[in-house]
C-alpha cells in the first residue's frame, strides 16, 4: 500500500521515506514511540554519578534505591538479556528457549527485592515524584510531560530503549475505504507527522518529517540521532507467539 501514500516533499516515495519502518503490509506506521527509564536527578547518595547505561537498572552499588519496573515480562525480559551478556540481535532467539527464560528471571532475581511494580502508565512519574522509587522503567511520552511541562526533577535513560510503533489498520470490508485511505494518506504525510511532535515527544515514522519538527521538540524525541544510539526494536511477532506462555511464567517467579 505504500505506493498509495503520499510522497515526501522533495519526490521521496513513500517506502523509501518510511524506510525501515515500513514493516508490515497490514499496517501503516504513524509514531514511534519507546519505553524507557527515567530517574531522578537529585539523588545525594550517587555522588554526582548518572546512570546513561540500560544496565545501570542491574547496579545496586553505583546507583542504590528502589526501582520500579511494569509487571508483565515484555521489556524487563529483553533488558535482563541484554545485560547478562546477550548480544542485541540475539535477544529473541535466547528468549525463545526455557533456558533463556531462566537466564531473565535469574538476571531479574539480582534486583528482584528492590522493585516496585507499576501497572499503568501514569504510576512511574509518580512513583518517581512521591520518591517512592529512584528509578522507573515509563513510557517515554510520560516523561516528557514530567520533565518539560511540570519541571520534575528528572532525567531519562535512552540506552537500550525499546521502540515501538503506533499504526493504522483499516477492517477488511469496510464501506469507508476511500475516505479511510484518505484520512491516512492525510495523517501520514510529512508535514502532519511533524506536527504531531509539537505536542508529545513520539517520533515521527518518516524520515523527512524530523527536521520540521520544532526544534525545541526534536531533542525529546526517541528517534533523535542522541537517543537513537542503542535501541532495540520490539518484536510484537515474538510476543504473540511467546507472550501467554512468558506471562504464566513471569507471574509464578512474582509469586515465588
Amino acid at each position: 500500500p505504500d505506493k498509495d501514500l503520499a510522497a515526501a516533499p522533495d519526490g521521496t516515495s513513500a517506502a523509501d521515506d518510511f524506510g525501515d519502518l515500513l514493516v508490515s503490509e497490514c499496517f501503516i506506521p504513524q509514531i514511534v514511540y519507546s519505553t524507557t527509564f527515567g530517574y531522578r536527578s537529585d539523588i545525594a547518595e550517587w555522588n554526582g554519578k548518572e546512570p546513561d547505561d540500560i544496565c545501570d537498572v542491574f547496579d545496586l552499588e553505583t546507583f542504590p534505591g528502589k526501582r520500579s519496573l511494569e509487571k508483565r515480562p515484555i521489556n524487563n525480559m529483553e533488558w535482563a538479556l541484554l545485560c547478562d551478556g546477550v548480544a542485541k540481535e540475539d535477544v529473541y532467539d535466547v528468549l525463545e528457549t526455557d533456558e533463556g527464560v531462566d537466564q531473565a528471571l535469574a538476571k531479574l532475581d539480582t534486583i528482584k527485592d528492590d522493585v516496585v511494580w507499576w501497572e499503568a502508565g501514569a504510576q512511574p512519574p509518580q512513583l518517581l515524584a512521591d520518591g517512592e522509587v529512584v528509578m522507573t522503567s515509563a513510557y517515554n511520552g510520560r516523561l516528557f510531560n514530567a520533565i518539560v511541562n511540570e519541571k520534575k526533577p528528572f532525567d531519562i535513560v535512552w540506552d537500550g530503549q525499546v521502540w515501538d510503533i503506533d499504526l493504522w489498520v483499516m477492517p477488511k470490508g469496510t464501506k469507508n475505504k476511500e475516505a479511510a485511505w484518505d484520512f491516512v494518506k492525510f495523517s501520514t504525510d510529512t508535514q502532519r507527522l511533524a506536527d504531531q511532535a509539537k505536542y508529545i515527544s513520539y517520533g515521527p515514522v518518516r524520515k523527512s518529517s524530523f527536521a520540521k519538527v520544532q526544534p525545541d521538540m526534536q531533542p525529546h524525541m526517541p528517534t533523535a540521532p542522541a537517543n537513537f544510539k542503542n535501541p532495540l526494536q520490539n518484536d510484537f511477532g515474538f510476543w504473540a507467539d511467546y507472550g501467554d506462555e512468558l506471562n504464566e511464567r513471569f507471574n509464578a517467579w512474582l509469586a515465588g
